[in-house]
């Protein structure tokens, strides 16, 4: 695992996206997209509600990073296969099964406990506990629901949100199972740490650390090439594997590698 420590989230995107791009390998996923894949990163930001939150280097700026922040923490009207409000706020999903009596139809059934549908919200359980116990470390929330997302084409990519109360600031932790780390990461961690910030304040108490780790970090390079540019600055900030660069083909280094 690679440890990347950055003031702000921005930076740390920004050396996220370098690492990815220079030490990753290529690989095809399932689904036949090209990325480039790395080992697993640890990204450790002390003060992340520093300025700036938003790397300039990516095309998701402000207006849509708050308008994803307030999705996450207060749910829109979009219709997704899965949403991180819904498994965070209020996990308990709705499913659709075929019933054996009428094949190739499909009807609506809720999980159930004791007859009861089951609706959780985890960070209202997180305050909760913490602000019952300051010391635990059972304040953690879960997003992977087996008897959906194990059919699920767009399954969910954050695994785990855990927060701790150390030296009288909230820290938070985040494990994603797989992250775009171009595309996705920084919009990720900007909305989490809203999350946290929405934590501390109801616990009364300052944003301490944010950490930000993801198993399987990866580019698609193809896909979104155009915006690996501003990152790369024509390979004066990062020097891409070759495969990229020869995909690119934007600067001199391209036809040199």
């Amino acid at each position: 695992m690679r440890i990347i420590r950055a003031p702000t989230l921005a930076r740390a995107h920004e050396l996220a996206v370098r690492t990815v791009l220079e030490k990753g390998w290529v690989l095809d996923t399932e689904n036949d997209e090209a990325t480039i894949e790395c080992e697993e990163l640890a990204l450790e930001v002390e003060s992340p509600e520093s300025e700036p939150m938003a790397s300039p280097a990516s095309r998701f700026q402000k207006r849509f990073l708050d308008a994803y922040a307030e999705n996450l923490l207060h749910g829109s009207d979009a219709k997704f296969e899965y949403d991180y409000h819904r498994r965070l706020f209020d996990w308990g999903e709705t499913l659709r099964v075929a019933p054996l009596e009428r094949p190739g139809h499909s009807v609506q059934e809720g999980l159930t406990v004791d007859g009861e549908d089951v609706h959780v919200d985890q960070i209202d359980y997180i305050a909760r506990k913490l602000e019952q116990a300051p010391n635990s470390r059972r304040a953690v929330a879960i997003t992977w629901n087996p008897v959906v997302d194990e059919n699920l084409d767009d399954c969910p990519c954050l695994q785990l949100v855990q927060c701790l109360l150390r030296d009288g600031k909230l820290q938070m932790k985040v494990v994603f199972r797989s992250n775009d780390i171009l595309s996705a990461a920084g919009s990720n961690m900007y909305a989490l740490v809203h999350l946290q910030k929405a934590i501390a304040d109801r616990l009364g108490v300052a944003c301490g650390r944010y950490t930000h780790i993801a198993l399987v970090p990866h580019v698609y390079y193809r896909r979104d090439l155009n915006d690996i540019e501003p990152f790369c600055k024509s390979g004066t900030e990062i020097r891409p594997v070759a495969e990229v660069c020869r995909a690119c083909g934007k600067c001199p280094r391209s036809s040199g590698v």
